[in-house]
């Protein structure tokens, strides 16, 4: 295996090599540029590389960020077909307009029938805490079971530092997250709900004749690819600003909280997003269901199995670094039939400079039967004798 392992080494590095000698960019990272805020991530999409952060993990208050978790399960359940955006919603006194008066808002009448698109729009475009309750007990009967989906989801999820305690992110004392658990809500925005994810880039809505403007004014920089996500503000929180980009084949996603004014929060964010573009890069080794490597296979019906991966794979590094990387792989028993597509067998790691950076599950990508007596007979002396040798 030491040969094998050694070969796909090597023409990994000539395939990154490729990729990396067109931008002939330093190898050496800076520190992250001084943000002004209580906390902030930046995350790498795609690998979940965290390139920068301060007081991750500290819990501060959401405020409208909030509404990423509630639209996030809003996205879930039509996925499932729970809901539809065509239903009709019937606006309770609950979700009056009314009840919010100095806070953001979609200008819903009690009484009034609206379609769940349309309050699906006022919660992510306008950040309507009316549309939210709306929506909410549309989906779950009550604001407050929603808030147990809501919960239910950010344990899933792995967001293991937050807490919901209504679906619009007015103050609340057990409303918190932090900056990382955000992180991981915009990776799974992205990732699970591509439909609702969508809408995040809309700059406008127009409902009950009054338009009101995405609050994300990064979406109208055109020095940026960004198409989400969402801003918060509250007395107790602050402001906040979660926000996604692309460049290339790279997205990043950054969480900035905390800071003291809305100009503050694009300006912080546009840093972190300006730093990340800059020094690092994104490559995508392998792709999936394509062979990395083919390997023996015992008392098969067949000698080899084609092993790769179930998905593309990313790795994230520095800037002039991905000519250094590297790929080996493990296997974590002894091949031997029957083996059935998708079954794991090992791990692939990649690494830079020896250490490993990254490791995705290798599978199996055909089935290999069971062969006739007469070769596992054979295989099975082989096999013997190789154990007897050590």
């Amino acid at each position: 295996m030491n040969k094998t392992v050694f070969r796909i080494r090597a023409l990994l590095s000539a395939v990154v090599l490729t990729t990396a000698t067109v931008q002939a960019a330093p190898a050496v990272v800076p520190d992250a540029p001084q943000i002004a805020a209580k906390g902030y991530v930046l995350m790498d999409y795609h690998s979940g590389k965290v390139l920068a952060e301060y007081n991750a993990h500290e819990r501060l208050n959401p405020a409208s960020l909030t509404k990423m978790m509630t639209s996030y399960v809003i996205g879930q359940e039509v996925e499932r077909g729970n809901i539809s955006m065509d239903d009709d919603v019937v606006i309770s006194e609950n979700a009056w307009a009314k009840n919010y008066p100095e806070s953001s808002k979609m200008f819903i009448e009690v009484g009034t029938t609206v379609k769940a698109a349309d309050l699906n729009r006022g919660i992510i475009i306008q950040s309507g805490n009316d549309a939210c309750v709306a929506m909410a007990e549309h989906v779950a009967g009550s604001e407050d079971a929603f808030v147990d989906l809501m919960n239910r989801w950010g344990e899933s999820l792995g967001m293991n530092s937050s807490h919901f305690s209504n679906v619009h992110g007015l103050d609340s004392q057990n409303l918190y997250t932090t900056p990382y658990d955000m992180a991981l809500l915009s990776q799974a925005l992205i990732r699970d709900v591509p439909e609702e994810y969508r809408i995040y880039k809309e700059k406008a809505f127009t409902y009950n004749g009054i338009t009101q403007y995405n609050r994300n004014g990064l979406l109208w920089d055109k020095s940026l690819n960004v198409d989400g996500i969402k801003t918060g503000h509250t007395d107790g929180a602050g402001y906040n600003l979660v926000t996604s980009a692309t460049e290339g084949d790279m997205r990043l996603i950054s969480v900035v909280m905390g800071t003291k004014s809305a100009n503050a929060r694009k300006a912080e964010s546009k840093k972190l997003l300006n730093y990340g573009f800059r020094f690092f890069e994104t490559v995508a080794p392998h792709k999936a269901n394509e062979t990395f490597v083919t390997e023996k296979v015992w008392m098969g019906d067949t000698d080899e199995v084609a092993l790769g991966v179930t998905e593309d794979t990313f790795v994230t590094l520095p800037r002039g670094k991905a000519r250094d990387l590297k790929a080996s792989f493990v296997l974590e028993q002894t091949l031997e039939a029957p083996i059935s597509q998708g079954d794991v067998v090992g791990k692939l790691f990649y690494q830079v400079d020896d250490e490993d950076i990254a490791e995705y599950p290798l599978v199996a990508l055909n089935d290999v039967e069971k062969g006739g007596i007469f070769s596992r007979f054979i295989d099975y002396i082989v096999m013997m004798f190789k154990n007897l040798l050590g």
